[in-house]
């Protein structure tokens, strides 16, 4: 399968480039799966049920989330009926939604996504995701149930991130990093086949502090006080991502490549 995870997708930029470019990549790229960290696209924290309707007519497959999963509080109902939104596994047990599940390919193929959070130098302590993410790849075995596994390890810390890429290898295509907007220069396939990038960057203008308006957090560094609320840059944004193409059986990636498009960003394709 020929895949793509986009990452985070931060406010209206971020999500007019998703609008503007991704019904066009899939026809060029010839992409079977998509997924798009939507974490922050609904005013740069968060995402509102309208937001999620328009990303995902806008061609992708899954939406995942993060620790702003329900900062938006139709969110809460949105994310009950529409399965194709997932929030991360390890969030507070009684939250609504679910934190993996199978979904529908071409050619009668299926994939699984599933979403974790971080610990390390988060805000909020979440329950541990290796555990978390070791129950649900169970009944999704590689090759099996599966014709493609991808994880989205949402995380502050690039080592938890890798020792996450290294927990899931044999057992996933792609492992994959969001959260901290930036996207690193690490991608590879691992030593048992799953595809890995610490983090995936974001859908947002690089002429911010990781998609924000730059004066507010650069205030907030220099004096250590809040004068305003942070805002989302509104600048022609960079989509980044990796792409991914796996073997059906055992559903291992043979090539990753990093992608960026658009925006100020050096570009990066699979072409």
């Amino acid at each position: 399968m020929r895949i793509l995870f986009l990452g985070d997708v931060v406010g209206r930029s971020g999500r007019a480039a998703i609008v503007q470019h991704l019904a066009r990549l899939r026809s060029e790229w010839r992409l079977d799966f998509v997924v798009v960290n939507a974490e922050n696209a609904s005013g740069g924290m968060g995402l509102t049920g309208a937001h999620a309707k328009l990303l995902l007519e806008a061609g992708a497959d899954c939406l995942t989330l993060g620790d702003h999963a329900f900062d938006h509080r139709d969110m809460l109902a949105f994310v009950e009926q529409e399965p194709r939104v997932l929030r991360p596994l390890n969030f507070a047990k009684a939250a609504p939604g679910k934190g993996a599940r199978f979904f529908a390919a071409p050619g009668g193929r299926r994939v699984f996504v599933a979403q974790v959070l971080g610990q390390v130098f988060m805000k909020r302590p979440f329950d541990d995701p290796f555990s978390a993410i070791d129950a649900a790849l169970k009944p999704a075995a590689l090759g099996g149930a599966a014709q493609a596994v991808l994880v989205d390890v949402h995380a502050e810390a690039t080592s938890e991130k890798m020792a996450m890429g290294h927990w899931c290898d044999g057992r996933a295509s792609l492992v994959v990093g969001t959260h901290t907007h930036v996207p690193t220069a690490d991608t590879q396939i691992l030593e048992r086949g799953a595809a890995y990038q610490s983090d995936a960057g974001m859908c947002g203008d690089y002429d911010s502090v990781i998609g924000m308006e730059k004066l507010e957090p650069i205030t907030r560094f220099v004096t250590g006080m809040a004068k305003g609320r942070m805002t989302p840059a509104t600048g022609t944004a960079t989509l980044s991502g990796v792409f991914v193409e796996t073997e059906d059986a055992p559903g291992r990636a043979r090539r990753a490549v990093p992608i960026r498009l658009g925006g100020r960003l050096t570009e990066a394709s699979p072409d």
